[in-house]
């Protein structure tokens, strides 16, 4: 039997989702379910370093290594990726696959002030009704017998089936006896949960919004198939004093 550690990124940098005006460095509070910008972007916050570092703190308490290590392409996975790795005892080569990445709404969710991006409550809003609208493009492109909604980018199918391939990958990594970590974000992790027990697609948002930056999610990948042990774990981020979580 193996395991996979599927780990969400630390707290990124608003401007790694199209924050305008957004500096790239400081603790400004970000979140991977906002619309991801098509090129990598800034990376981690120094709180989202900590994060990472207490992650790979926990993860090296119950294992001795890895024995594969994958993320996608975007800065904020890839820093989080090496800042888990250098708590382990041993750590291979990094993978970099970029269908691990976080789905991209930039066209229907828009790009959002730094004032906009603080008010949590109404960007939530504003994000739900971006991927409700995602979602339900492709019910009415099929309806109208259309492959694809026209001038959508990524769709929800495509995605979909990116990230379940990218699943299945790992699945064959994590092999009798080995252990593979996947860095990646709220809304990809999310979508393999959801297709493991058979979530409907506008059910899954709801899943992506409680995700904890550098929450620990546990498979187990055996014969019968791949089990879900443990989801979102962030006991090791959060005190009686308030800790160091964080939703974005």
């Amino acid at each position: 039997m193996g395991v996979i550690y599927l780990v969400r990124h630390g707290q990124a940098n608003p401007s790694a989702y199209g924050v305008a005006d957004s500096a790239p460095t400081g603790d400004a509070p970000a979140d991977d379910s906002a619309a991801a910008v098509s090129n990598p972007g800034p990376g981690l916050t120094d709180t989202g370093r900590v994060q990472a570092g207490l992650t790979g703190t926990l993860l090296s308490a119950q294992i001795n290594g890895v024995t594969a290590a994958i993320s996608g392409d975007l800065a904020r996975q890839t820093e989080t990726l090496a800042g888990v790795l250098a708590r382990l005892d041993s750590a291979p080569e990094p993978i970099v696959d970029p269908s691990w990445n976080e789905y991209e709404l930039p066209a229907l969710v828009g790009a959002a002030t730094p004032d906009e991006f603080a008010d949590q409550k109404s960007y939530q809003q504003r994000l739900d009704a971006g991927l409700a609208h995602w979602i339900d493009q492709t019910s009415m492109a099929e309806a109208e017998g259309a492959t694809t909604p026209p001038g959508s980018g990524e769709t929800y199918p495509e995605f979909r089936s990116r990230v379940t391939g990218a699943g299945e990958r790992a699945a064959e990594l994590a092999g009798s006896g080995q252990t593979v970590l996947v860095v990646s974000s709220a809304g990809t992790i999310t979508q393999v949960i959801a297709e493991l027990w058979g979530v409907p697609p506008h059910r899954w948002p709801a899943m992506a919004r409680t995700m904890v930056n550098a929450s620990v999610t546990k498979l187990l990948v055996g014969r019968s198939g791949t089990s879900v042990m443990s989801l979102n774990e962030h006991a090791h981020l959060v005190d009686r004093d308030g800790g160091i979580a964080t939703f974005r």
